[in-house]
């Protein structure tokens, strides 16, 4: 008996694209050093992104943001209020004023991407041959590359997504 993949016929796979610019997605959003995790959350989340560069008072990249940067934050990052941090419930009471029993406080992450990122990015040329793009991102180990211009300016992000979009 045939199993369903044995019935699948079998052809080669070959990359539609030649060169890094046909495979990027041109103008990446980025995120400057001071924004916060919660923003890059945002950003990443509303948009569908698995990583964001991270660009300085310039617009010159200094690193970039993932969603794995995030999670390590996250497991990382310590919820707790020190006791001098809040105002006791019976000091509150004494004012003639009742907290609800399930009344708490928010402990808002500070924490800037620019603490979290990953420092520096990987950039190719928009020229590089698409072969060579699949071959620095396994080299890597990387899912996104960024297209700089010859000014250092992001001007592209080519995702492992993208490749796979030109697979023939």
């Amino acid at each position: 008996m045939q199993t369903a993949y044995e019935k699948i016929p079998h052809r080669p796979v070959t990359l539609k694209a030649r060169m890094a610019e046909d495979l990027m997605s041109e103008n990446p959003i980025s995120l400057p050093r001071e924004a916060s995790v919660q923003e890059a959350i945002a950003l990443l989340a509303d948009r569908a992104f698995d990583a964001a560069p991270v660009i300085d008072a310039n617009g010159r990249p200094i690193g970039v943001v993932t969603v794995t940067d995030i999670l390590v934050h996250d497991r990382e990052y310590v919820r707790y209020l020190k006791t001098g941090d809040m105002t006791p419930r019976t000091d509150v009471r004494a004012h003639g004023q009742k907290l609800p029993e399930d009344f708490g406080i928010e402990i808002v992450d500070r924490t800037k991407v620019e603490e979290i990122m990953t420092p520096g990015i990987f950039t190719v040329e928009r020229h590089l041959p698409a072969a060579e793009v699949v071959q620095q991102m396994l080299k890597l180990n990387v899912h996104h590359l960024f297209v700089a211009d010859s000014d250092g300016t992001l001007v592209g992000v080519i995702s492992t997504c993208d490749i796979l979009r030109q697979l023939a």
